[in-house]
């Protein structure tokens, strides 16, 4: 996922009222700032909150990989009722666990 100004600017200024001169991908200088209750953020503060953002994103990559191969709800109910797809759900988990480890 790719994360823009805008993403920054929801972290950093929540409620904050602005808008964009253009569309596509934002650029700092085409920022109208429109809130008189909280200051407009610098380009610098914002570049900042972008890098720190796409950090947090990219060191929870293993997670959403385990997400995306761990048993479904489904499987999981079954495996509440039998003891044998109890023990194939474990081991599953397990593979993928190992396979995507926490940093």
């Amino acid at each position: 996922m790719i994360l823009t100004l805008v993403d920054a600017l929801y972290i950093l200024k929540p409620a904050s009222m602005w808008s964009w001169t253009s569309e596509g991908t934002p650029k700092y200088e085409e920022l109208i700032w429109k809130d008189a209750e909280q200051s407009k953020p610098t380009e610098e503060e914002l570049n900042a909150e972008l890098i720190r953002l796409q950090a947090e994103y990219d060191a929870q990559d293993y997670a959403r990989k385990r997400q995306a191969e761990y048993p479904t709800i489904e499987e999981l109910v079954v495996a509440l009722y039998d003891t044998d797809d109890k023990s194939a759900i474990e081991a599953k988990r397990a593979e993928v666990k190992a396979k995507y480890p926490k940093p």
